[in-house]
């Protein structure tokens, strides 16, 4: 095996996303051959003996996929400092290590999420390089009028730059609330919630209906599947990069 950069065969090896490996780097918490690693060093697996905290990289065995129907109160994490149930407690214990989520759902917000320990999926998924689309039905307050709506699609000002072009579309209204059916292909923290407290309708219920072209379905809530090879295969296909300017984040 050629030398790669460390942070790609950590996330190869199914303990993180190259991001948090990253991370892991800066802190020193990998080594190469019993020296502190950096950022950009590479190894050879074979050649060479690369721990993480400690432990011995473990060498890569077949992928795992599954998608998880998230209830309300859980967080999207490996683990909480305050206790909090965590996605991974819904798994079955000898399932659990190596899975991390895929993005995040915020606590009050349930449905559709995938876990895995393939990195490469991690990155096609989350990078706001690629483009996949993420289905949304929301609950907000009030009756959006059609210009609010289009104002929605056009893209808000939020964090000093403008969300992307979305699909919304009124399902139904129900008294003072209504359904509406969103498609997102970037992710940004509470991003719906706070284009909806903007345009004055607040969110009531949000629940992710579908990711990356894989539907929840009828899958109860707190319940997972796996998902088989060629459906996340065909995630990473359909994940193209978008022609972004460079940015010191990406």
């Amino acid at each position: 095996m050629t030398r790669q950069r460390l942070q790609k065969l950590i996330a190869a090896a199914g303990l993180c996303s190259r991001r948090r490996a990253e991370e892991w780097l800066h802190a020193g918490r990998v080594t190469v051959d019993g020296e502190v690693a950096r950022v950009g060093d590479q190894a050879d697996p074979q050649q060479q003996t690369i721990r993480v905290d400690g432990q011995l990289l473990p060498s890569r065995g077949a992928a795992r996929v599954l998608l998880l129907n998230k209830p309300k109160g859980v967080i999207c994490s490996c683990d909480d400092p305050q206790g909090r149930r965590t996605v991974l407690d819904l798994l079955p214990p000898e399932h659990r290590a190596g899975l991390h989520p895929i993005g995040r759902l915020d606590a009050d917000s349930r449905g559709a999420l995938l876990l895995t320990d393939l990195g490469e999926l991690t990155l096609k998924l989350t990078h706001p390089r690629y483009s996949h689309i993420k289905t949304y039905r929301v609950w907000v307050e009030g009756v959006p009028s059609e210009p609010v709506l289009d104002r929605w699609r056009r893209g808000l000002p939020l964090d000093g730059r403008l969300t992307r072009p979305a699909s919304v579309r009124r399902l139904r209204a129900r008294g003072d609330r209504s359904l509406l059916e969103i498609e997102l292909r970037e992710g940004r923290n509470r991003q719906i919630r706070r284009m909806a407290d903007a345009l004055g309708h607040p969110v009531i219920d949000l629940q992710r209906t579908a990711i990356a072209g894989l539907p929840l379905g009828d899958l109860a809530e707190g319940c997972w599947i796996w998902v088989s090879e060629g459906e996340w295969k065909a995630m990473l296909n359909r994940a193209s990069p978008l022609d972004l300017p460079h940015s010191p984040c990406d």
